[in-house]
């Protein structure tokens, strides 16, 4: 009989020590670090996520932190403020909406027609490819002055490049910066008009592309 209850005893032990191994190792398993710079993509994508499907009212950070299945001093860590999240957000567009125009301009032919094909596309399609969220970003950027001014940094820096991009076909009496602020406020008409299903999206480009074309051409005049 002593011999059956040791034996018990060790199997319990033996039961406890195995369930608790791999209880730890399943824990483990399940809280795999991520980078930084990883986190931060983890926590874009599920923001991007929740404007698309529940729009940006919804989007705050503890309810990123919930969805991201993470802490919330996490999200704090990363962005700070709501407003942090939706610059960020925007950023993160803009970021994508560079490298598309660069590799696109890089594989077109050097021609004007070309090249402004290639701006107007590559515009629309960024503004398409997030869907019907970047309205709702949008419109929360332009709710605030502090969001508007991060708005409106990333816009200067897109002006100078489409600028640099067209120089070789501007003419001698230039483009006004008045003239690359009409561009860009087509540019964003007709993408969100696109991305809401009230023109097509070759619709918004082909109506870029002629806006383009008229302002490189008044420069030779």
């Amino acid at each position: 009989m002593g011999d059956i209850f040791y034996i018990l005893k060790v199997s319990y032990f033996w039961y406890i020590v195995m369930s608790s191994t791999m209880e730890r190792d399943t824990v483990t398993a399940k809280r795999v670090r991520l980078t930084r710079e990883q986190r931060l993509r983890q926590l874009l994508d599920v923001a991007w996520r929740l404007v698309r499907e529940e729009g940006t009212d919804v989007l705050t950070l503890p309810r990123l932190a919930e969805e991201a299945a993470v802490a919330k001093p996490v999200v704090y860590d990363h962005f700070g403020t709501r407003n942090g999240l939706l610059a960020a957000l925007y950023q993160d567009f803009d970021v994508r909406q560079t490298v598309v125009m660069d590799a696109a301009i890089a594989a077109s032919d050097p021609t004007l027609e070309a090249t402004v094909r290639t701006i107007a596309a590559s515009y629309v399609d960024c503004v398409l490819t997030q869907g019907r969220e970047m309205p709702g970003v949008l419109a929360a950027l332009a709710g605030s002055p502090e969001l508007a001014a991060v708005k409106r940094d990333y816009q200067l820096v897109y002006i100078e490049k489409c600028r640099k991009v067209l120089g070789p076909f501007i003419g001698q009496r230039g483009i006004a910066q008045a003239g690359f602020w009409a561009m860009l406020g087509a540019a964003d008409g007709l993408s969100h008009a696109a991305a809401t299903g009230e023109i097509t999206a070759d619709e918004a480009q082909d109506e870029l592309y002629e806006t383009i074309i008229a302002m490189v051409n008044r420069s030779g005049r």
